[in-house]
C-alpha cells in the first residue's frame, strides 16, 4: 500500500494564523481574479491551462489559453482561495499557486527539457497579488527542514537499501535477516521512525489549527496523498462550516465512501503488455468469478500478493475463475519488467487512469470480485480470505 513515504517531497501545506483564516473564510468578495503571467524562455503559442489541485484526482483543466509574446491570464471568481496547477505545454510543466479574487501576477523563467518527453522546469518564480499564496508559501517552510531531516538520516544507506530491495524480490530471507540484524541498518529504522512521528505531529497540527474553517480540510487534501476512513475522528473535529465548504465536501466524499459491492461493472478496453486493445467483456466471457486486481510494480504489499493470487488460480481456474490485473504503474517499462519477474499466467493490462478512477481505487492493491452478470459481490480479498470466498462459491 502506499505509505507517507512515498509521497514526502508532495507536501504543500500552510499554516494560517486563525483570527486571517476566519477572515478569508467571512470575506465578500464582489469581484473576481484575474491572473496574469509573464513566462520567459518558452515558444509563442505554448499551451496554458488552469486546474484544480488538491482533489486526489486527475482534473480537467478550468481554462485554456496560450502563451503570447511571453504573456497569458486567467480571469474567473470563486466563493473561496483555491488550490490550481498553472500547467504549461500539455502538462509538461507546473507553477503551483493559490487563487483568491484579486489581481495576480506570475513571473518565472522556464527551463524547456533537454530530452524529448522531459519536463519544463521554472526558476526565479515569483507570485504576487494573492495574500492566500503569501501565506501558503511562508508556512510551507517546515517543508525544507523535513527534506534535509529525510537526506540526513538516508546518507550511507542507499547501498544497503538495494541489497535489502533485490533481496525481497528474490524472497532471500537470510540476506535481508543479515542487514536489518546490522547497527546501521537499526540506527537508520530508529531515525526513520522518530522522523515519521515528526512528520505526523506536523501534519496533525496544521489541520487542528484550522477545524474551524475550510483551511482544516484543505490541509488534508493537501497533507495525505490519499484517505481513508481511519482519517474520520480528524474530520469529525470540523466545524460545520469546514465541513460544508468545497475542500470539507471532499475529504467527506473521500473518508466515506459509498462501497461498489452490489453495483455493475461497465465493460472497458485497455492495452495488454504487447499494446494490443483488450475489451475485458471478451477476456471474462464464459467465466463464473473474475477478480479484478489494481497493483503497480512498486507496490511492496502487490508484489507479496501475488503467490496467493497463483495458488487461488491454480486452484480454481478450472472450475471458473479468472483474474485480471490492472497496474498503475506509471512508468510503463517498470511495469514490463515487473511482469516477467513475476509471470502472471492470467491477462495483465495497463491502466489509463480512467478505469481506476471508476473503480475509486485510492490505495493498492485492491481487487474486486465480480460474477457472471458483471456485478461486484465482495471488495478486498486477500490470501486465505480470497480461497474461502471462491472455495464457499465454487464448491460444487
Amino acid at each position: 500500500m502506499k505509505n507517507l513515504k512515498t509521497n514526502i517531497f508532495a507536501f504543500c501545506a500552510c499554516i494560517m494564523l486563525t483570527g486571517f483564516a476566519n477572515a478569508q473564510a467571512k470575506k465578500t468578495v464582489d469581484t473576481g481574479y484575474v491572473l496574469e503571467g509573464q513566462i520567459a524562455g518558452l515558444e509563442d503559442g505554448t499551451n496554458i491551462t488552469l486546474v484544480p489541485g488538491a482533489t486526489h484526482s486527475s482534473e480537467k483543466a478550468i481554462a485554456a489559453t496560450k502563451l503570447k509574446e511571453g504573456k497569458f491570464s486567467f480571469t474567473g471568481k470563486l466563493s473561496e482561495p483555491r488550490f490550481f496547477y498553472i500547467a504549461f505545454g500539455d502538462n509538461k510543466g507546473f507553477i503551483p499557486i493559490m487563487v483568491e479574487n484579486s489581481k495576480i501576477k506570475v513571473t518565472a523563467a522556464a527551463e524547456k527539457p533537454k530530452e524529448e518527453g522531459g519536463r519544463i522546469n521554472f526558476k526565479d518564480e515569483k507570485i504576487t497579488g494573492s495574500k492566500a499564496n503569501d501565506y501558503f508559501v511562508k508556512q510551507t517552510a517546515f517543508k525544507e527542514e523535513l527534506n534535509n531531516d529525510y537526506a540526513a538520516y538516508h546518507v550511507g544507506i542507499d547501498k544497503l537499501s538495494d541489497i535489502v530491495g533485490k533481496a525481497r524480490k528474490e524472497n532471500n530471507k537470510k540476506i535481508m535477516d543479515s542487514v536489518f540484524n546490522l547497527e546501521q541498518w537499526k540506527k537508520f529504522e530508529a531515525d526513520e521512525k522518530a522522523f515519521f512521528t515528526k512528520v505526523e505531529k506536523l501534519t496533525t497540527d496544521v489541520v487542528i489549527k484550522h477545524k474551524t474553517n475550510w483551511w482544516g480540510p484543505f490541509f488534508m487534501m493537501t497533507q495525505f496523498s490519499y484517505l481513508t476512513p481511519d482519517q474520520k475522528p480528524l474530520y469529525e473535529q470540523f466545524s460545520d462550516a469546514a465541513k460544508k465548504s468545497y475542500y470539507g465536501q471532499l475529504v467527506d466524499k473521500e473518508i466515506n465512501p459509498k462501497s461498489l459491492v452490489g453495483t455493475s461493472v461497465a465493460n472497458f478496453k485497455l492495452n495488454d503488455k504487447d499494446g494490443n486493445p483488450k475489451n475485458v467483456k471478451d477476456i471474462v466471457s464464459g467465466k463464473k468469478y473474475i477478480l479484478i486486481d489494481f497493483w503497480a510494480s512498486w507496490c511492496g504489499p502487490c508484489r507479496k500478493e501475488i503467490p496467493n493470487l497463483k495458488n487461488a488460480y491454480a486452484a480454481y481456474a478450472e472450475k471458473g475463475f479468472e483474474v485480471v490485473s490492472i497496474s498503475i504503474d506509471q512508468d510503463q517499462k517498470a511495469w514490463l519488467k515487473a511482469l516477467g519477474q513475476e509471470n502472471m499466467q492470467w491477462p495483465n493490462l495497463y491502466d489509463d487512469d480512467k478505469v481506476s478512477k471508476a473503480f475509486n481505487v485510492k490505495t493498492i492493491p485492491a481487487t474486486y470480485l465480480v460474477d457472471s452478470k458483471g456485478v461486484i459481490i465482495s471488495d478486498n480479498l486477500r490470501g486465505e480470505a480470497l480461497d474461502a470466498k471462491l472455495k464457499e462459491l465454487l464448491k460444487s
